[in-house]
Formats: C-alpha cells, sequence, structure tokens
C-alpha cells in the first residue's frame, strides 16, 4: 500500500497493474526495497545481484513479475534459486507471463493483459 508516498517508477506496466491490485485489497507493499547479492569476485566485489519487484511485509514475501517469453525465463529462473540457496530464509514467489495475464483477467484488466500478451499497441516506455 502506497500511504501517500509518491508512486514509484514501475519498470513494467504489469508491474503498477499489480500493485493497484494489492492496493485495492489492502496488502501492504513496497517495491524493489531490496537487492540481494548473488555471486562477488575474489575481491568482494558483487558480480551479480537480484532485486525482487516487490515485498509484502506482512506475508513476509517477495514477489517477482516477469513477462519475458516462457524460453527466455531460463536466466531468472537460475537467479532465483541461486538466491534461495543463499537466503534461505527469504520466501519468495516468481509470477509468470501467463500467471500475470491470468491475475489481470480476473481482475478485470483485459487490455492489459492483452499488452502482455502482444496483441494490443504498447505505452510509449514499455520494455521488458
Amino acid at each position: 500500500m502506497n500511504d501517500g508516498k509518491p508512486r514509484p517508477h514501475f519498470a513494467h506496466p504489469s508491474e503498477e497493474e499489480f500493485a493497484r491490485i494489492l492496493d485495492f485489497y489492502g496488502i501492504e507493499w513496497e517495491y524493489e526495497p531490496h537487492t540481494f547479492p548473488l555471486e562477488w569476485d575474489e575481491n568482494g566485489q558483487v558480480l551479480e545481484a537480484f532485486t525482487p519487484d516487490f515485498y509484502l511485509p506482512q506475508q513476509n514475501l517477495y514477489i517477482e513479475l516477469t513477462t519475458l517469453r516462457p524460453e527466455l525465463v531460463t536466466q531468472k529462473n537460475r537467479k532465483l534459486r541461486r538466491l534461495r540457496e543463499l537466503y534461505p530464509d527469504v520466501h519468495i514467489k516468481l509470477f509468470k507471463r501467463r500467471d500475470i495475464r491470468e491475475l489481470l483477467v480476473k481482475y478485470g484488466l483485459e487490455e492489459e493483459a492483452e499488452r502482455i500478451q502482444g496483441h494490443a499497441p504498447q505505452r510509449p516506455n514499455e520494455h521488458q
């Protein structure tokens, strides 16, 4: 829940829609509040990190949304596996493209679901 704070700049419209659904149901959320280092060089410099999209403090749960095509989700799955190995107490759930579309349709956001599917025109600053 945003509690009057300025709305964050979401990386993808699906994240903004997800935040609206959370707000509608009064679920407290934070956008990209933590970054988890996943790989370091011999000097301790972080080489790879992962920043989940949302954190739901009341559920102690991180949410990652991806609208990548299924064949491109492999790298994201690898990062999630590594995160779970390094931080076993961190709870995270991945919502894939199909999950997000189904969620948007369920809440009457068919137009937004079509954008994720790629059949409707994208907004000017949309990216994945």
